[in-house]
């Protein structure tokens, strides 16, 4: 079949080195997916030669990748293999849809946007529905995704505060052994929340938040007897409550609020027999107006390539050992 060639114009040698990556590393992963194909730069140009409906599917990954840059992203491997991915699969539109959402400018000028179809699904359904349950391994962005949110919805004046609550100590809160006095106690157990929040508003921003009281952070015994109005509240770690404390934690939604619930329920911590209140509000809640569930899944993690090396080394090694 006749080749076709494609021409792409940049704007400048630096857009080429961040769509090629450093040492041309997203290039290679390109290069060996179609390896049919011929890509190279002329001056300001992409040219891609190859089968027109291969050349097509090319062209429109550059775009997507050039048009993500032009965002002012810094574009990692993710982005690539993942845009490849969807473009393979007939998705290029549902993918540039995904990254024209930005969910948040952060306090540095970086954009937080979805890396995933399932991220999008979810961010979706933090904005569109009351409550919101996001089921899912780590990695997938569950509550980072959620505290953005919760900061946008803050920015935009819907709500006027954020509330973070954790169930402590495998879920018995039990802390007062713990050192210190209740913010002492409980910070260990919201570090990935507050890790979260110094990225995306800075840590003197934060400190005064919590200072006026428009950031608060508690243990989830402490949500017993309240109603919140006006407030973005997030239950992390929620496959370590017990059903009584979920149902607890959801009936204190309030007028003008929401909620977004994470965790993980392959990773419950309860004594053993007791049942995980956030699988069977996964139940229970199925089909409620208002309350959507949202499940990732493998493909929705989002690591470091290195991270994702040493798991399967350590994978490798377990099977062998066994």
């Amino acid at each position: 079949m006749e080749k076709a060639e494609i021409r792409i114009r940049l704007e400048d040698a630096q857009e080429a080195a961040a769509v090629f990556g450093r040492n041309d590393e997203f290039l290679r992963l390109i290069v060996e997916r179609y390896a049919a194909a011929r890509i190279l730069t002329r001056g300001e140009e992409i040219v891609i030669n190859a089968e027109p409906q291969e050349a097509e599917r090319i062209r429109r990954l550059f775009e997507e990748l050039l048009f993500l840059h032009r965002q002012g992203n810094i574009l990692t491997s993710h982005e690539v293999t993942y845009g490849i991915r969807m473009v393979e699969e007939g998705r290029a539109e549902s993918l540039h849809h995904m990254f024209s959402d930005t969910v948040l400018v952060t306090y540095r000028g970086k954009h937080v946007k979805s890396k995933t179809l399932g991220q999008w699904t979810y961010l979706k359904a933090i904005q569109q529905n009351a409550v919101t349950i996001g089921i899912g391994p780590a990695g997938t962005g569950k509550t980072y995704l959620a505290v953005a949110m919760a900061v946008s919805f803050l920015k935009q004046k819907e709500v006027e505060r954020i509330i973070l609550t954790r169930p402590a100590v495998e879920a018995g809160e039990k802390l007062g052994f713990l050192p210190g006095d209740l913010q002492e106690k409980v910070d260990p157990y919201l570090r990935p929340l507050y890790d979260a929040l110094y990225e995306l508003i800075g840590a003197e921003t934060f400190q005064k938040y919590m200072q006026k009281g428009i950031i608060e952070v508690a243990p989830l015994a402490y949500m017993r007897g309240r109603t919140l109005n006006d407030a973005f509240i997030i239950l992390d770690e929620a496959q370590n409550t017990t059903p009584e404390q979920m149902k607890m934690f959801l009936t204190r939604l309030g007028f003008g609020s929401r909620m977004a619930v994470t965790g993980d329920v392959t990773q419950v911590d309860l004594p053993h027999g007791k049942m995980s209140g956030l699988k069977q509000a996964e139940q229970v809640l199925a089909g409620v107006p208002g309350v959507a569930i949202v499940r990732f899944a493998e493909g929705d993690v989002v690591r470091h390539e290195l991270v994702g090396s040493i798991i399967k080394a350590y994978e490798r090694f377990e099977q062998q050992r066994q």
